[in-house]
């Protein structure tokens, strides 16, 4: 009863609500979708965790007075009372819309066992009993929110319950005597079970949940650069078949939290509701991701002579650049080049019907490697180049790779003269494939973790992409 609902609600808040704050007005980054399948699927698992957790209940103490025959009026006590056994046969759990959930639970049986005493001046009879309560039907509203803070909010907004028949038996010191009156105590006993269980509900739900829920963290850390944003934009939106959960699913800097200068887009699900759970993510996401890791200079490589392989005909050296850049060779004779490369801007993914794309500009500028650790700049170069993104989805991140497409270099200023840089283009090629590309797909890899699946195991995942308005 109090821990069921307890852990009810601690099973759907923590799923769904595992954490919170957000911008009301903007979009969200990501939104949950959980169906009326899987909402029954969660009632269906956890029926058998519930059973468990009854054994733990503190069933309340009860009193009064009966009249017995022969004896007159007596005062009786039922105390130590301890769930025996008991049997959940049904649960249900589905949206309630524009207000949150509706939880129940019905024909569910019940076997109590306790001590009793009764008090006739100084006759003092005490015994042992036995209580089956069959029929319990309870039935809950939940209504979900977030605060101010951010930070989700439950409240039981009504709750009833009902008993269908209570069965006393009484043993001990006169028990037979005390069983020839069990309807009325019978009829105690239901009132007194009824009256408790929607009150150890509520009082599950404001002591126990709503503090635990005040606690749960509202960003999660990727790495030493960044961190996720898992807000709850607003409340949970039910419907008849589904309740959306809508996430900020922004990407932050962990070292400077600064406000993001674009919004999320306009994100539509699919109207489909044959499966338990839908994450639908937009590309803000991604995009204040390659913010943060462009700011911090992740991006950002050099490359030296020594990283050269040993088969390249390109050498780093100005020796080697003697046949079509002599001036740089005859200016700088013998010397060693390094390249510095940089993202102009922060690329942004782009989302088609069934593609990802993003599109790059790198500025590289080299510089001559003078005695005592000089370094003095001699050209710079333009680059562009396309990659495509492939997205894979495992039960509990999104994970990507990049497919580079060929690059575009042009020579964007020279202090040693004019040259042609399809010459660099192999060179270059070479380390974005075999460094940098690399580099990104290993950070790629560690994956974007999604809200709910600590706590689930998917199976069957599918992946789709969508035009995003």
């Amino acid at each position: 009863m109090g821990t069921s609902a307890g852990a009810l609600s601690s099973l759907l808040l923590g799923m769904m609500l595992t954490y919170t704050p957000g911008a009301l007005g903007a979009n969200p980054g990501l939104v949950a979708r959980i169906t009326d399948k899987g909402l029954e699927y969660v009632a269906q698992e956890e029926l058998v965790a519930l059973q468990s957790k009854l054994h733990d209940i503190t069933l309340p103490d009860f009193s009064g007075d009966v009249k017995i025959k022969y004896i007159g009026n007596a005062h009786y006590e039922f105390h130590s009372l301890d769930i025996h056994s008991c049997e959940l046969l049904g649960s249900a759990l589905k949206p309630l819309p524009s207000h949150g959930l509706h939880f129940s639970i019905s024909d569910s049986f019940i076997r109590v066992k306790g001590k009793w005493k009764v008090r006739k001046r100084i006759l003092k009879l005490d015994g042992s009993f036995d209580v089956k309560v069959k029929g319990i039907t309870i039935s809950v509203n939940l209504l979900l929110g977030s605060e101010p803070s951010g930070r989700p909010k439950v409240a039981v907004s009504s709750c009833s319950s009902a008993i269908r028949d209570v069965e006393v038996h009484m043993s001990g010191d006169l028990g037979w005597l005390l069983n020839l009156f069990h309807h009325q105590i019978e009829s105690k006993f239901r009132r007194v079970l009824e009256s408790k269980i929607c009150k150890i509900i509520q009082d599950s739900v404001t002591s126990d949940l709503q503090p635990y829920l005040q606690t749960l963290p509202v960003t999660m850390e990727m790495d030493i650069f960044a961190g996720i944003d898992y807000s709850l934009m607003e409340a949970p939106q039910a419907t008849a078949e589904i309740l959306d959960v809508m996430f900020k699913g922004e990407i932050f800097s962990r070292d400077h939290r600064s406000p993001v200068a674009f919004l999320a887009p306009v994100m539509s699900l699919p109207e489909e509701h044959s499966r338990m759970i839908y994450f639908a993510i937009s590309n803000y996401a991604f995009n204040t991701a390659s913010l943060v890791y462009h700011k911090v200079g992740f991006l950002n490589f050099s490359i030296t002579d020594d990283m050269v392989p040993p088969t390249s005909n390109i050498r780093l050296t100005t020796k080697s650049f003697r046949a079509f850049f002599p001036r740089l060779a005859r200016l700088y004779p013998n010397m060693n080049l390094e390249l510095q490369g940089t993202v102009v801007s922060a690329p942004f993914l782009n989302f088609s019907p069934g593609n990802l794309s993003s599109a790059a500009q790198l500025e590289i500028e080299a510089f001559v490697l003078l005695p005592n650790s000089i370094k003095e700049p001699v050209f710079r170069l333009g680059v562009a180049t396309n990659v495509s993104v492939m997205l894979t989805f495992n039960t509990s991140k999104i994970t990507g790779f990049l497919k580079p497409a060929k690059m575009q270099v042009e020579l964007k200023e020279s202090k040693v003269g004019v040259f042609n840089v399809e010459l660099l283009e192999a060179l270059l090629n070479y380390y974005l494939l075999n460094t940098l590309y690399p580099k990104v797909n290993e950070k790629l890899t560690e994956g974007f973790p999604l809200p709910l699946l600590k706590r689930i195991q998917l199976y069957d995942p599918v992946l789709q992409i969508h035009k995003i308005r």
